[in-house]
């Protein structure tokens, strides 16, 4: 990772904070089970699917940015399935594949607008990412944590200069958020 002229970082407080090899991927909880749910019906009656193939199309989705971990598919398709939303296509095959039942197409129906919201949610995060990625926004996101971190570093930060810290980050939001 090429490190902006006015870092003072090290190698060591990058590993820290995630950085170095590749892209991170976001740790935080981006959507609810009950969303997750609406997403997996929604791929569900596109076709039948594992929950493997469930997890790699929402991450598809989202370009890679948020993968849900098994932990949080599994269960729900085992919820989903004794909700009868959905049911197992082959139950002799060794991998289940589950298919949307009646009542999981009319689920999905009464949730188009919440599906909508959520796609749109996790397209526009590939987008994000896309952006954020261009050199020179990763370069200036970059000269600014830098400089904001050194300048919050310091002791004895007079309220004068903190005042003056925090009306240029509300003017540099408005000048973003305009642009």
């Amino acid at each position: 990772m090429k490190q902006h002229p006015t870092s003072s970082s090290t190698d060591e407080q990058s590993a820290r904070a995630g950085g170095g090899c590749g892209r991170r991927k976001r740790r935080e909880k981006m959507l609810e089970a009950s969303e997750i749910r609406l997403l997996m019906l929604h791929f569900l009656a596109q076709n039948a699917a594992h929950g493997y193939e469930l997890i790699k199309s929402v991450e598809e989705l989202s370009k890679g940015e948020y993968s849900p971990s098994p932990g949080i598919i599994y269960p729900n398709l085992t919820l989903l399935e004794e909700t009868e939303a959905i049911q197992v296509v082959d139950a002799q095959a060794a991998r289940k594949a589950y298919r949307l039942t009646a009542a999981g197409e009319a689920l999905l129906a009464d949730n188009r607008d919440t599906v909508t919201r959520l796609i749109m949610r996790l397209s526009t995060l590939a987008i994000l990412v896309n952006n954020r990625s261009i050199p020179a926004v990763e370069q200036a996101i970059h000269g600014l944590k830098v400089a904001l971190n050194q300048r919050l570093a310091q002791e004895d930060i007079s309220e004068a200069a903190l005042q003056t810290l925090i009306k240029a980050l509300h003017d540099a939001a408005e000048k973003i958020t305009h642009s």
